[in-house]
């Protein structure tokens, strides 16, 4: 086992009470001297790793986007290919908004917005790994059901785009504006997922 150096536990340290502090007060609020008594190290060790705000910000976003991306491909992934296409989107769609509905990613999305004309490119890798990249790998699946006949999806990219949107919409554009980063509870979500599957069965089903 790799034993973790000193200096590696002191950025682990940063990086970390960072998060809390960008996630609670977001870019503007957040402070470096706040960050550096979080993590109970110097201001001048938080400069030794990080030069700015900024590069710290963006190491955050992109090591979550990282997490974010893996956690959507596991998702999407466990999309079976067997016959019962109903049943298969449902757990799929509860899997998704449970995922996306998490508080710590609400509020992230919401800052992320917030700051897309300081960071643009953070904006666009957050785009480009998540909605996108899921996306991109439910409409290779759904491309793979159309040609087995199970769905009628001749425009796999835009049958992803409708079934993403059917089943997160309503929770998410309520949480985006809601003091309360979580507004609805499990059962609320899976409802969502269950009747955003039924519209999309109903426009895509065989």
């Amino acid at each position: 086992m790799e034993i973790e150096g000193r200096s590696a536990r002191k950025r682990r340290a940063i990086v970390e009470a960072a998060r809390t502090v960008f996630l609670r007060s977001g870019y503007a609020g957040a402070s470096m001297d706040e960050v550096a008594a979080l993590a109970e190290v110097s201001k001048q060790t938080v400069y030794k790793h990080f030069a700015d705000k900024e590069r710290l910000f963006t190491e955050i976003i992109v090591g979550d986007i990282k997490t974010t991306e893996e956690r959507s491909d596991e998702i999407i992934e466990s999309l079976p290919a067997s016959d019962d296409i109903d049943g298969d989107l449902r757990a799929l769609g509860r899997q998704i908004v449970v995922n996306v509905m998490q508080p710590r990613l609400v509020r992230l999305r919401r800052i992320i917005i917030g700051e897309v004309d300081r960071f643009p490119d953070v904006a666009r890798t957050w785009f480009d790994s998540a909605p996108g990249r899921s996306y991109a790998m439910l409409a290779d699946r759904f491309g793979t059901l159309h040609s087995r006949g199970l769905l009628h999806t001749p425009d796999p990219m835009l049958a992803a785009q409708h079934f993403l949107w059917l089943v997160l919409s309503i929770p998410m554009n309520k949480a985006m504006f809601e003091v309360d980063e979580n507004p609805f509870t499990p059962e609320e979500l899976e409802r969502f997922a269950d009747e955003g599957v039924r519209v999309f069965m109903a426009a895509y089903g065989r």
